[in-house]
């Protein structure tokens, strides 16, 4: 078992990782802005479902794959790219009353939203190449398996993760509801979601391994 002082630092580790802006806090702020919180939450937990796929690859070794196969971290960025601009592609065509799933008597799809969270963060190569790198800087082979050692730590960047996560999409929930009161901004959130979401995959689809 690793020391509480490991394990303490380890979190205060994710919790500022998770705290810097990247392609999946973006994600679930503008989702949050633009659906309310409910739908944020729904995207925090499909990319924490996510982490724990990155996790396991990490502890099985799969990740290892991605470092060094250039086709199959190739294949995997363009999917990822490709699904947002799908995503980008909603954002511009939504109509306004769609927005928050309050108007029109239409409800949030939760699941579908659960569903988008895990395909984000899973076709991204890059998180299983930084879990490589990172989850085994705080193992300790002296202290049992290294394997569930990573995925312990795994556990705890993931809990990590759905408490900045889940506060970013809290408090921008309560920013989009009160932006939503007026149909032009709205719109404007449509489309800056939108285009968000093309500046993402456009980022996905140049990274470099």
């Amino acid at each position: 078992m690793l020391p509480i002082e490991t394990l303490a630092t380890f979190f205060t580790a994710a919790v500022v990782l998770a705290l810097v802006p990247g392609p999946d806090n973006v994600f679930v702020l503008t989702q949050s802005a633009v659906q309310g919180k409910g739908a944020g939450l729904a995207v925090v937990m499909g990319l924490c479902t996510g982490l724990i796929g990155h996790s396991t690859a990490v502890a099985l070794g799969v990740a290892a794959i991605f470092q060094t196969s250039a086709l199959a971290f190739t294949v995997l960025k363009y999917i990822g790219a490709a699904y947002l601009v799908y995503l980008a592609w909603q954002m511009f065509r939504a109509p306004v009353e769609n927005i928050g799933g309050a108007s029109g008597g239409i409800a949030t799809d939760y699941g579908k939203l659960y569903l988008r969270g895990i395909i984000m963060n899973t076709t991204n190569p890059k998180v299983s190449i930084f879990f490589l790198a990172f989850l085994p800087q705080f193992t300790d082979p002296e202290r049992g398996s290294v394997t569930i050692q990573i995925l312990l730590l795994g556990g705890i960047f993931i809990g990590a993760t759905i408490i900045v996560f889940g506060g970013i999409a809290v408090l921008a929930g309560f920013l989009g509801e009160w932006l939503n009161r007026s149909p032009r901004v709205q719109m404007v959130l449509n489309k800056l979601a939108g285009t968000i979401f093309l500046g993402l995959a456009l980022k996905l689809a140049t990274t470099q391994r």
